[in-house]
């Protein structure tokens, strides 16, 4: 808390109500008790000014284009960790020594499979399901074969729940994915590691072996990565909300699937892969950016701009760098869709347009292609999304409860319908 206070004046009355600093980042103005006060509201449509919660988990900077987990950049952590870590440094705040990433890792493996029964959830859903919809509904469902660690008041519960789902997500996802293409579920193997698996349990078939890349299985984590956590994103507020009712974690984490499965959320990489190839070739790209400048054209460039980072995405460069691997590794460094992006992203950089309206790539704009090329379709790439922010859900949701302040979320609204008026008789109605 700082010494700073803020005044309120309306008319002839002040309030003053606390500014509090935070470690890094732009000081807040505490409105708790802004109606008990004065009797009045705010007004923030999409909450871009409203400070929900207090967190120590991720930090970002959108002006500078900084994404921090725990302090450390995003740049470091990709570089130099791997996913299973990241999951133990946003769940427990600290980077783990050998013996407890050693026995992290191992508890996370070894609950891998889920209960036998829920396999038969699949079958009945139509076999062309939208892959996100099985996940919000098998998800939904572990409540009902895991109620011994509903119980949010008891921290052992907590726990066990949240390393439930962090180790049993991969498997739900890739069970979603071999029903969404009719083949056979493949189970995990405690020999592999958390993406290795992953890319078993998607990729086998039980008609022959199937090895695993080692650079398709780096990616694979870096990808999870990037997209751990992202501070109060809309599908992270969601977990929080519905957590904030007493809720079991499952149903939180079903929660924020559903809202990530949204377009402008968790399927922006769908939409910017979508763009590459309606744009096709390189020689097309000045009539789409033609486009994009005419206010009468609804045409826009997907996987530019962001709603916090009004400066270079810093998972973009690492999606990018990820993204020439994958594709130098399958050989498909001439991909079109990889030339055209290339030559989009030169242009963003310097064409003054862009460069005034700061619509810098974001890792939408990278991840698509590299998703393609691992051999996912489309329709994938949400629930690989839902995978990754698992833990950062998690995590969040964890802290939520542990918050001695924290209250049942409940916003207020501006109303501007009808005044109050008295019931009619429907005959006397004309």
């Amino acid at each position: 808390m700082s010494d700073k206070t803020a005044t309120l004046t309306i008319g002839d009355k002040s309030w003053d109500f606390p500014v509090k600093a935070g470690t890094i980042g732009p000081d807040v103005i505490d409105i708790s008790k802004l109606y008990a006060q004065t009797g009045h509201f705010t007004y923030d449509p999409g909450f871009t000014s409203t400070a929900s919660c207090e967190s120590h988990i991720t930090y970002i900077d959108g002006d500078k284009g900084v994404l921090l987990y725990r302090g450390y950049p995003i740049e470091q952590i990709a570089e130099h960790g791997d996913f299973l870590e990241t999951c133990y440094l946003l769940l427990y705040g600290e980077l783990p020594t050998p013996a407890q990433k050693a026995d992290f890792v191992n508890r996370v493996t070894y609950h891998t499979m889920i209960h036998e029964q829920m396999s038969r959830f699949f079958s009945g859903f139509r076999r062309d399901a939208h892959p996100m919809a099985v996940m919000v509904g098998v998800v939904g469902a572990l409540s009902a074969f895991y109620h011994d660690s509903t119980d949010i008041s008891d921290p052992q519960q907590r726990m066990i729940a949240s390393l439930r789902m962090i180790a049993k997500m991969p498997t739900i996802a890739a069970m979603a994915y071999k029903y969404h293409i009719g083949q056979p579920f493949i189970y995990p193997r405690n020999e592999y590691d958390y993406s290795s698996n992953f890319l078993h349990m998607c990729f086998a078939v039980p008609a022959e072996e199937y090895k695993v890349n080692p650079v398709l299985a780096r990616a694979m984590d870096r990808i999870f990565i990037l997209h751990a956590d992202h501070e109060q994103n809309a599908s992270t507020s969601t977990v929080r909300l519905a957590g904030s009712s007493g809720a079991n974690p499952f149903a939180c984490i079903a929660a924020g699937i559903a809202c990530l499965w949204g377009p402008a959320h968790g399927g922006a990489n769908e939409a910017a892969l979508n763009m590459l190839q309606e744009i096709g070739t390189v020689d097309r790209i000045p009539e789409f950016i033609a486009r994009a400048k005419d206010k009468n054209d609804p045409f826009r460039l997907m996987g530019f701009g962001h709603r916090v980072y009004k400066n270079y995405d810093p998972r973009a460069r690492i999606m990018q760098k990820t993204c020439h691997e994958v594709l130098g590794e399958l050989g498909l460094r001439d991909d079109p869709l990889l030339q055209v992006a290339l030559e989009l992203e030169k242009i963003a950089l310097h064409d003054e347009y862009f460069v005034e309206k700061k619509l810098y790539p974001n890792i939408d704009f990278y991840s698509g292609i590299t998703l393609r090329a691992l051999g996912f379709p489309t329709t994938m790439f949400t629930v690989l999304f839902a995978l990754a922010r698992t833990v950062g859900w998690i995590a969040q949701w964890k802290e939520m409860v542990e918050d001695p302040s924290q209250k049942i979320g409940r916003p207020r609204q501006l109303f501007t319908g009808a005044g109050q008026r008295d019931y009619s008789p429907i005959s006397q109605r004309r």
